[in-house]
């Protein structure tokens, strides 16, 4: 059922607690295959590369010997988080950008996730990506699940955030592979899947310029555009109209309203490309969404990304 098997759990060095490995953990064991788990850490000291008394090989040889500090270290997350039992295999890297490192390992290693916690601002609410989150919604090949510090309920929501009124053949096959993983997802976790769109208000300048101009006739026809574009998307994967929403507004404010009201648990969200699908991109509109949203995000990627990061990007 789970398309995931093969995790790469982002830790974090500053922190004991590690969301990100207790929710690879949740889905291992909800998987029905077996899963690797592979903690991964990427390190940097700029103090160690400027130590010019020391010989590159003993400058090497501290390197080293800090990194196997940190693999000690995991053993002892591994143990408080109750991980013993997974299949985990453990990577510290000495990098001084956590996102390249990150990518490469994807990359050579052909992991089909990323798990990394992410913060929550203790005022707003609200979810507050560090630039290491940003790289890997833009640049990672793979899905990135992005958690917070709480549990997945059963019986929980789930919301996939689809553009159905596109007329661009990526974002119909996109949809179709956000609502997929939704429903992996919602069987695997035994939540109820979503659908939400948003869809524009009317212009106030052309009710400005055009006085004739009908702004109720022109709001319905925009709203009846998109209910039939979301029909044909929920009776193609039999979904139940109940379960979705079309609502007017701008995406950034309209899909993290629809997770308040739901209490959803997690929000699945599709990337496309600038020119094409070798370079992927998160535009504004996206990114004032992400950051209203206060729980878990899922990132998925076209068919056919390739990371500007890849080799084959620069043929």
């Amino acid at each position: 059922m789970s398309r995931y098997t093969n995790l790469l759990v982002v830790i974090d060095p500053a922190q004991d607690q590690q969301p990100a490995l207790s929710r690879a953990v949740t889905l291992s064991e909800r998987c029905d295959a077996d899963v690797k788990l592979t903690l991964f850490l990427a390190i940097y000291d700029f103090s160690y590369e400027m130590t010019s008394m020391l010989s590159s090989d003993e400058r090497q040889a501290m390197r080293n010997g800090v990194m196997h500090q940190r693999e000690e270290w995991m053993n002892d997350i591994i143990q408080s988080h109750n991980a013993q039992h997974c299949d985990i295999e453990k990577e510290v890297v000495w990098h001084n950008r956590p996102y390249e490192a990150i990518v490469e390992r994807v990359l050579s290693h052909q992991h089909d996730l990323v798990v990394k916690a992410t913060h929550k601002h203790d005022t707003l609410g609200s979810v507050i990506f560090t630039p290491t989150d940003w790289h890997l919604l833009r640049k990672c090949p793979s899905s990135v699940l992005l958690v917070k510090e709480h549990g997945w309920p059963d019986k929980g929501k789930i919301i996939a955030s689809v553009h159905v009124a596109s007329e661009s053949e990526t974002h119909a096959i996109l949809n179709d592979k956000l609502v997929d993983e939704g429903e992996v997802m919602s069987a695997m976790l035994g939540a109820e899947l979503h659908l939400a769109n948003a869809y524009p208000a009317t212009p106030v300048n052309i009710t400005i310029e055009l006085p004739e101009f009908d702004p109720t006739s022109y709001t319905d026809a925009v709203r009846g555009h998109h209910l039939t574009a979301m029909k044909a998307l929920r009776q193609r994967h039999h979904i139940e109209e109940a379960r979705t929403h079309v609502h007017e507004g701008l995406p950034e404010d309209v899909i993290p309203e629809i997770a308040r009201e739901l209490d959803a648990e997690l929000v699945i969200l599709g990337t496309t490309g600038r020119t094409g699908l070798s370079a992927v991109f998160i535009g504004n509109t996206a990114e004032h969404m992400i950051d209203q949203l206060d729980c878990d995000l899922l990132a998925i990627k076209p068919d056919g990304y390739i990371s500007p990061l890849d080799p084959r990007a620069s043929d």
